[in-house]
């Protein structure tokens, strides 16, 4: 009885788990198709125009198109984030304002 329990609570944390493992992110990012021979990797200097403009989604949407980036998204100052590497993620950081500060990879 125990061990049929145990099984259970194990399998029941397992699905949990596998659950909040998914592909999403925040930020209104989003995975469409991006230039053939770039593989979706993320090429930063690409989207430095974003520098100094304020945050929207058609600019990020622009700035994924121009880095050649699978996903994209926008970092606020006190967004809680993952620290995994992405090599097809673009990261539009902004400030408190919403304006651009930095962009980068990952």
């Amino acid at each position: 009885m125990f061990r049929t329990r145990a099984f259970l609570a194990t399998l029941l944390v397992a699905s949990v788990l596998a659950g909040c493992s998914t592909g999403g992110s925040s930020g209104g990012s989003s995975a469409q198709a991006t230039p053939a021979g770039n593989d979706g990797r993320c090429e930063a200097s690409g989207a430095d125009f974003t520098i100094g403009k304020l945050a929207s989604p058609e600019l990020l949407e622009q700035a994924k198109k121009a880095s050649g980036s699978g996903m994209a998204r926008i970092l606020k100052p006190h967004d809680m984030i993952t620290l995994e590497y992405r090599s097809e993620r673009l990261n539009l950081n902004v400030d408190d304002k919403g304006v651009v500060t930095r962009v980068n990879c990952g």
